[in-house]
């Protein structure tokens, strides 16, 4: 004990030590990252690579996350691809990719933004990797996918989210007062 130090403020200090270790630390980790599905279709094989290849993309993007144990979270990331060379679909493709994410110690709308934001962006490289490893097996060439905005995503999702929660109360308190 130093000079200054009474009895009192060590058992402060106690107090305060025993709590920090009672509340669970804030930890993050990727355990596993894996493709959970694939859908690839060429229906117009092998025409399509007789013609100039001047392809139309259309990409739908969705991202879900669940529960999977006590602080163990799936979040996969979700890219259909549909590609057309003169009004002739080359190829549809679909990947699924996942990651188990262990989160300790983070709650609350912190941890709906790491689950909508920081997984995503981390999973995203390698699902460019398999579209890539995908669309070479089919003899295409590689989709040069720009990167993703996922905290404008997110934040698109969170104001839909409210205006659909601020509707439903405007039409709770309506049917009530009729």
């Amino acid at each position: 004990m130093s000079e200054n130090e009474t009895p009192a403020d060590s058992s402060a200090e106690n107090t305060e030590a025993q709590s920090q270790q009672e509340r669970p630390q804030a930890g993050f980790a990727m355990e596993r990252v894996y493709v959970k599905d694939v859908s690839f279709e060429s229906p117009n094989s092998p025409d399509v690579f007789m013609q100039p290849w001047k392809p139309k993309v259309v990409m739908d993007l969705n991202t879900k996350h669940k529960l999977v144990r006590d602080n163990v979270h799936e979040v996969a990331v979700t890219i259909t691809l549909t590609v057309k060379v003169e009004e002739k679909t080359a190829y549809i493709l679909e990947v699924q990719q996942a990651a188990l994410f262990v989160i300790q110690g983070i709650e609350g709308m912190q941890l709906h933004h790491t689950l909508g934001v920081v997984c995503p962006n981390l999973i995203f490289p390698y699902l460019r990797e398999s579209i890539d490893n995908v669309l070479a097996k089919g003899s295409f060439q590689p989709m040069m996918l720009a990167p993703v905005n996922f905290e404008a995503i997110f934040a698109q999702a969170l104001e839909k989210k409210k205006q659909e929660m601020a509707q439903a109360s405007e039409e709770a308190q309506d049917s009530t007062s009729h």
